[in-house]
């Protein structure tokens, strides 16, 4: 079941060319597809999730039994509630393409690079500041 810490990795590696522009058309028609791709699976198992809720939903007289489906379909619930969070990312993300800002660090602007992109598509942190907020919500305790 993916979750928020899964990653789409049904795609072939973008082939980087020596000398080639960063963030071109071919490597954006690349992330659109990886990005579209992730999206359409994650929708695919929203709309698995309800038909399951809706065909396991079963009124159980044994107050364990009821408890224990209450318990599996609240997880499921969460779960898809947490997808829903990372489908509003992916839809960012896409917009972001369409801006040309997709690739480029949030904080400082360089750029993120198309390996860190293909690891986590919808990374907004070149590697140094993400590393750099992580020790800050270390410290925080955040």
């Amino acid at each position: 079941m993916p979750n928020q810490d899964t990653q789409f990795t049904h795609f072939e590696p973008y082939p980087i060319k020596e000398g080639e522009e960063y963030m071109n058309e071919p490597q954006k028609d690349h992330f659109r597809n990886i990005l579209n791709a992730w999206k359409q699976e994650l929708m695919e198992e929203v709309d698995r999730t309800v038909n399951h809720l809706q065909e396991e939903a079963t009124n159980f007289a044994d107050p364990s039994d009821r408890a224990s489906q209450e318990e599996e379909f609240s997880l499921e619930l969460r779960t898809r509630d947490r997808e829903r969070k990372l489908i509003n990312k992916i839809s960012k993300a896409m917009e972001t393409i369409d801006e040309d800002d997709y690739g480029y660090c949030n904080a400082c602007g360089v750029e993120i690079g198309v390996r860190r992109l293909e690891a986590r598509p919808t990374a907004t942190l070149c590697i140094d500041c993400k590393t750099l907020a992580e020790i800050k919500e270390k410290q925080l305790g955040i």
